[in-house]
């Protein structure tokens, strides 16, 4: 069986890949420069150069493929053209479903993001509880678009199965979507030293292989329309520090710092990037997240998929065996 994957060198997508490729799948990887350092090395991944911006070659990409898996995005904090975010995310999804559905494609499965669910306030969110906000991040905005879309194309025929994972952290380049693995990286090199606010706020943080077996999974078993939240442990700054010490046998001190402090850090570092045009550090809308949690349940994605989840002990024990080893 020939698949597609778009966003073949991303921190999810390369690893899914080789997920794939070792099932003896033959993996059409799309990616814009095939040369590219993070591409995957293997006789049954075929690089094939283009963007989910050129329906061309999204269209030369699926050739012959049953199925794709959309995993492409502009997942960034900042960027420089603002309306990239829904040039990307948002466009590109769309020549992504239309390529697929001119094509011989016969099921989709579209990478979007917990972000698109939001904060929470005290109790775990699932799929379909509603937003408690609005959409402040241009990131977390355009994925919200891009499953508004990808469910008018539902209703139009094609078999499309959502999936939001949540923090994701593994074993993988630390690019600028792998947020998790520059605080891990950076605080085994004595290089992170924080702790936001009190240490209490908590996120939910996802092993990345995890998050690639229930793409798989979703591909299998996922029904048409329905989201599937790719969740694992939630976890607060305190234990997420606390698990990072105990198991890199780094005990580096640590200070926390007010979110006031940092709300007032962001709005500086705001007004840098409109002066100068480099990228911030932080942004406020960033900043003001950290007044919540982030919370979520994976009960569907288990009793539907088949998902199972990593201890958050066990995955980050394995990430950071990973990148010490790297040195």
């Amino acid at each position: 069986m020939k698949v597609t994957v778009t966003g073949a060198t991303g921190f999810i997508g390369r690893k899914l890949c080789f997920a794939l490729a070792q099932k003896g799948i033959t993996v059409h990887a799309l990616c814009r420069n095939i040369q590219h350092p993070l591409l995957v090395q293997h006789k049954n991944i075929i690089p094939f150069k283009g963007d989910i911006t050129d329906t061309k070659s999204l269209l030369h990409s699926m050739h012959g493929c049953e199925q794709v898996y959309h995993a492409a995005a502009l997942a960034k904090m900042w960027n420089r053209n603002k309306e990239e975010f829904y040039t990307i995310n948002v466009e590109g999804t769309k020549n992504v479903l239309e390529a697929a559905q001119i094509s011989t494609v016969k099921k989709i499965v579209h990478t979007s993001s917990c972000g698109v669910i939001g904060p929470t306030y005290k109790y775990p969110m699932n799929e379909n509880d509603p937003r408690i906000m609005g959409y402040p991040i241009h990131y977390e905005r355009t994925k919200y678009l891009a499953e508004l879309l990808v469910q008018e194309y539902v209703q139009k025929g094609l078999n499309i199965v959502i999936v939001n994972p949540s923090r994701v952290y593994g074993e993988g380049p630390v690019t600028e979507s792998n947020t998790v693995g520059k605080m891990i990286t950076k605080y085994l090199k004595g290089k992170w030293r924080i702790v936001p606010g009190n240490g209490e706020q908590v996120a939910n943080y996802v092993y990345l292989d995890d998050v690639v077996n229930g793409h798989i999974a979703a591909m299998q078993k996922g029904i048409a329309g329905e989201r599937y939240i790719l969740g694992g442990q939630d976890v607060s700054f305190n234990h997420f520090f606390n698990q990072l010490q105990l198991s890199s046998v780094k005990a580096y001190k640590l200070y926390n710092i007010p979110q006031k402090i940092i709300k007032f850090y962001s709005r500086l570092e705001q007004v840098k990037t409109k002066l100068t045009g480099l990228p911030p550090l932080f942004l406020p809308e960033f900043a003001d997240r950290l007044n919540y949690d982030q919370k979520y349940i994976s009960n569907k994605a288990v009793q539907e998929l088949g998902y199972t989840i990593t201890s958050f002990k066990e995955g980050m024990g394995k990430t950071i065996q990973y990148y010490q080893s790297l040195n």
